[in-house]
């Protein structure tokens, strides 16, 4: 059975160290950003880290398609937010080959609609 050109979607990032301990440039089509690592492995943490990074896509992936699915059902919402907050404890790890988040906890705030309509487009998110 093969994919339909519609239904593949490819991706790509670079990333690339820099001359400062711990900091990575990466760039995804012609958009550069820089990634530090945790201050708590003796890198600069200044910029965001990996884990940040990881949350945000969580985050925005999840306000984005809460509105494809809204669109998608014909429901008006307003402006949507997330929080993700995640734990990461290394003493507690489910695996030993990898280090993975302990928890996460994700806080949608759907506006403009009812709390059913907002609990329904966010089971969509979970669903996907």
């Amino acid at each position: 059975m093969t994919a339909s050109a519609a239904t593949v979607r490819n991706y790509r990032v670079d990333a690339q160290s820099t001359d400062v301990f711990g900091r990575v440039l990466c760039s995804a089509r012609e958009h550069h950003f820089i990634v530090d690592g945790p201050v708590q492995n003796g890198c600069p943490g200044e910029e965001l880290t990996p884990p940040e990074l990881f949350l945000s896509a969580v985050a925005s992936c999840g306000v984005e398609l809460v509105h494809v699915i809204a669109r998608d059902q014909g429901t008006a919402v307003g402006t949507v937010t997330l929080a993700v907050q995640g734990t990461v404890d290394r003493g507690r790890q489910k695996r030993t080959d990898v280090t993975v988040f302990n928890s996460l906890c994700l806080d949608f705030v759907v506006g403009g609609t009812d709390a059913a309509a907002a609990a329904q487009l966010v089971d969509g998110f979970k669903r996907r």
